[in-house]
């Protein structure tokens, strides 16, 4: 006799290795909840090797990945992005066939997390969509919101983007502000990082963390193809001239990042890049702890935007990648200038940290999404709500 199981199949996908330690605490929640079996796909960056060993950290974190999907096509340019989105599609839809879950969970905004919507979306499976609703630049702005418009069920991180989600027409009744799982993660541990890893990871100067040093991260903008290597020059330049050591992040896998990724090279062999060690990956309990002792971080990530608002760390945002975005006192945002980049770092410098801000913090965030995951009503026909 067959026996019936009547838990709730709730399938999240990961495709980085942000988006599997932001994740951290609502998967584990997930896990342990007596009425959820949770499936876990893993695709796209998440997979790469140069970007982290997320399927390590999954098993060694106690978790299963029911699924891989290799989609990523190298090339870094407009054509490859595209391609990528199609060929996640293709792959989505088969393991979606397979595993049949009642609810597909993607988080953020990126053009691999719209390959998982468009697929569930056709399968009639339930969407729900992890930090829908915000403003920001580049091609991210147009994803966010499609799949906001795919998705049935809405967890923004904070007021400004839900009251959007529901302008755009969607049910306030499946909108719920619950804050950001990645500052909560951050807000229950107390990270450390050694020199030991920093230096034995990535190339460049060693530095040593027990005394000031810079965080940089900055990426491709997607609508600003064929400026991002002389945009990232600029920083280049103005990280080099502040004469403070600096742990350089590489960009992520998007259209433009082969230009960042020259400029840095040559960067690097023409001028001698003295006190700056380029890392492409750290595991995320080491970032936090790199992150939180930085006297600033310069570039154009949303870290600088959430996490470091929590941390108190102090922010130069450089260009357009974020603007429109919610930000904290701890944010003063510039040009593709290395005059005012420098200028901006030197003034957060001597500031030093801001108090903590929570405009993007809620307690039991996880718990709280993983409750409205296992209870909710399902529904699959979207309609607009006026």
């Amino acid at each position: 006799m067959k026996i019936k199981n009547n838990k709730r199949k709730i399938c999240f996908v990961i495709t980085a290795g942000n988006h599997y330690s932001r994740s951290k605490l609502i998967l584990r929640a997930l896990q342990s909840h007596r009425a959820v079996d949770l499936q876990l796909v893993v695709g796209a960056s998440a997979l790469l090797p140069n970007y982290g060993d997320v399927l390590s950290e999954l098993a060694g974190d106690g978790f299963v990945c029911h699924a891989k999907i290799v989609m990523t096509l190298e090339g870094g340019n407009l054509v490859a992005m595209a391609k990528t989105a199609g060929i996640g599609i293709t792959e989505f839809a088969t393991v979606f066939d397979n595993l049949k879950p009642d609810i597909v969970v993607v988080r953020g905004d990126r053009y691999e997390v719209l390959s998982a919507a468009v697929a569930a979306a056709y399968l009639n499976i339930p969407i729900a969509h992890i930090e829908g609703g915000d403003v920001t630049g580049t091609i991210d702005e147009s994803v966010r919101h499609a799949v906001t418009k795919l998705a049935h069920i809405h967890f923004p991180t904070n007021e400004q983007s839900r009251r959007r989600i529901i302008r755009m027409g969607e049910n306030p009744r499946y909108v719920f502000n619950v804050g950001c799982p990645g500052l909560e993660f951050i807000a229950k541990n107390n990270y450390v990082v050694s020199n030991e890893l920093v230096n034995r990871l990535g190339v460049g100067d060693i530095v040593d963390i027990n005394k000031p040093y810079l965080v940089v991260m900055q990426h491709s903008v997607t609508s600003e193809v064929g400026l991002n290597g002389r945009n990232v020059k600029e920083t280049l330049l103005a990280v080099a001239k502040l004469n403070i050591p600096a742990i350089w992040f590489w960009p992520n896998v998007d259209a433009g990042t082969d230009e960042i990724s020259k400029e840095i090279r040559v960067f690097r062999e023409h001028q001698h890049s003295k006190d700056i060690r380029f890392l492409k990956y750290l595991p995320t309990e080491q970032f936090v702890g790199l992150l939180k002792k930085c006297s600033c971080l310069i570039g154009n990530s949303s870290v600088g935007i959430k996490e470091s608002s929590w941390l108190g760390v102090p922010v130069v945002n450089i260009g357009t990648r974020q603007q429109g975005r919610m930000k904290a006192d701890n944010v003063i945002t510039v040009s593709y200038d290395r005059k005012k980049i420098a200028s901006a770092a030197r003034k957060q410098i001597a500031r030093g940290p801001y108090k903590r801000s929570g405009i993007y913090f809620k307690k039991n965030t996880s718990q709280r999404i993983v409750d409205i995951l296992s209870s909710i009503e399902l529904y699959v026909q979207k309609k607009f709500h006026a």
